[in-house]
């Protein structure tokens, strides 16, 4: 499973995010907005206006969403 979390500086939902998916050993590509602000478009044109924003396979969501991160949790246990 490919997860990539769209980011941004000094970003605290961000930061919760990335450690709960650390804690738990899931890993994940960072793109960081301020770093490589041509992302933004993709992001906009599936109307999200604030970070992060995770994307895993199909399954995308912005916000710290410990419901979500708990079910990437148990697919990458389960190994998809």
């Amino acid at each position: 499973m490919r997860i990539i979390i769209y980011t941004k500086n000094n970003c605290v939902q961000c930061n919760a995010t990335k450690n709960a998916l650390d804690r738990h050993g899931i890993d994940y590509q960072l793109i960081n907005l301020d770093a490589q602000p041509e992302a933004i478009d993709r992001l906009t044109s599936l109307g999200y206006r604030q970070v992060p924003v995770v994307m895993a396979n199909d399954d995308h969501w912005s916000g710290f969403r410990p419901d979500k991160i708990a079910g990437l949790r148990q697919l990458t246990a389960a190994g998809e």
